[in-house]
C-alpha cells in the first residue's frame, strides 16, 4: 500500500512539472541590436520610450545623436521561435526612429503584436544642447550631462540624473530617484523608493509613498517634501519649507526667507538655523520635549511640550509639530 502511494505521488509530481517544463522550453530568448548616427544642428528635441527596457542618455559631441539598442524577444505558444526571430530582424532593419530636423522620436511601435514580449534597451549619446522626454514602462533610466530641461518617467525602475543644466522632472511608480548637480527646479516623485539629491540650484518638490528623502539645495527656491513613511533630511534651504512624513525623523537646515512648516506623526524633529536668525516659533509635541538654543520671548504659557514666541523680535514663522518625539531648534 505504501509503495503504491509513493508511486502515485511521484507520477503526480511529474505531471505537474511537465507543463512548466514545456512552457520554459517555449519561451526561447532571441536577441538583436541596431545602431544609428543621426546628424543634427542646434538644440535637439529628443523623445524616447520603451515598454520594457532601460534608457541610458549621456553627452557626446555636438552635431550627432548616436543610438544603440539591444533587442530581446521571447517566443511563446502563440509565436514560434522562427517567427520571433523574424520579428527581431525586422526591427533591426527598420528601427523605431523618426527624425524631422532636430526633432527626434525613438521607440514608437504602433503594432501591438510587435510590442508583445519585446524588450528594447537604449543607449543614447547626444549633444549637450539636448532637451529630453523619456519614458519606460519597466526599466531604469540614467541621464548625464544634458542642458535640459529633462522629463524622465518610468512605471517601475530607478532614475539617476547627473549634471543637468536646466529643470528636471523625474517620476517613477516604484524605484529610487538619485540626482546630483541640477541647475534648475526639480520635481521628483516615486510611489515607493528613496529620493536623494545634491547640488540642486532651484525650487524642489519631492514626494514618495514610502522611502527616505535627503536633499541639498544650493540656490534659492521653495522646498516641499512629503513621504508616507521615512525620514527627511534637507540642508541649505533658501526659501520656504514644507516637510511632512507619516513616520520618521525630520532634520532641516538653512536660511528661511519664507515660512517653515514641519510635521511628523512619529519621530523627532531638529531644525538648524543661523545664529542671528529672527523668526516666530510655534513648536509642539504631543509626547516629547521641546528645546531651543535660540532666545525665545514667550507668548502665553510655556511647557515642556510646547513653545510659542518670538526670536530676536520675530520674523518668518517656524511651525514645528510631532505627535511622538522631541523637537530641537538649534
Amino acid at each position: 500500500m505504501k509503495m503504491r502511494l509513493a508511486i502515485s505521488l511521484a507520477l503526480l509530481v511529474v505531471l505537474v512539472a511537465l507543463p512548466a517544463a514545456a512552457c520554459a522550453m517555449d519561451l526561447q530568448a532571441i536577441e538583436g541590436k541596431f545602431e544609428r548616427a543621426l546628424k543634427v544642428t542646434g538644440e535637439v528635441d529628443l523623445s524616447v520610450s520603451t515598454g520594457s527596457g532601460s534608457i541610458d542618455t549621456r553627452v557626446g559631441e555636438a552635431g550627432t545623436v548616436r543610438v544603440s539598442a539591444i533587442i530581446r524577444a521571447r517566443s511563446d505558444w502563440t509565436r514560434s521561435e522562427k517567427e520571433t526571430e523574424a520579428l527581431v530582424r525586422r526591427i533591426e532593419a527598420n528601427p523605431p526612429i523618426e527624425q524631422n530636423g532636430n526633432i527626434i522620436r525613438i521607440g514608437r511601435i504602433e503594432d501591438e503584436e510587435m510590442r508583445r514580449n519585446i524588450s528594447i534597451s537604449y543607449t543614447l549619446i547626444v549633444p549637450p544642447a539636448t532637451k529630453l522626454n523619456s519614458s519606460t514602462g519597466s526599466g531604469s533610466q540614467s541621464i548625464e550631462g544634458l542642458r535640459g530641461p529633462v522629463d524622465a518617467r518610468t512605471g517601475s525602475g530607478g532614475i539617476t540624473a547627473v549634471s543637468i543644466g536646466g529643470e528636471l522632472r523625474a517620476d517613477t511608480g516604484s524605484g529610487s530617484i538619485t540626482m546630483s548637480t541640477v541647475n534648475g527646479a526639480v520635481r521628483a516623485s516615486t510611489g515607493s523608493g528613496s529620493i536623494r539629491g545634491t547640488g540642486i540650484a532651484g525650487a524642489i518638490t519631492a514626494t514618495t509613498g514610502s522611502g527616505e528623502v535627503e536633499l541639498e539645495q544650493t540656490e534659492a527656491g521653495d522646498v516641499e517634501v512629503r513621504t508616507g513613511s521615512g525620514g527627511v533630511r534637507v540642508r541649505g534651504v533658501k526659501g520656504s519649507l514644507n516637510a511632512n512624513t507619516g513616520s520618521g525623523t525630520i532634520t532641516a537646515q538653512g536660511e528661511p526667507t519664507g515660512s517653515w512648516r514641519l510635521h511628523t506623526s512619529s519621530g523627532s524633529i531638529t531644525v538648524r538655523l543661523p545664529a542671528n536668525a529672527a523668526f516666530d516659533l510655534a513648536a509642539r509635541s504631543s509626547s516629547g520635549s521641546v528645546y531651543s538654543d535660540h532666545p525665545v520671548t514667550v507668548t502665553g504659557t510655556i511647557s515642556r511640550r510646547e513653545m510659542r514666541g518670538k526670536v530676536r523680535g520675530g520674523g518668518v514663522l517656524i511651525d514645528v509639530s510631532t505627535s511622538s518625539g522631541s523637537i530641537r531648534i538649534e
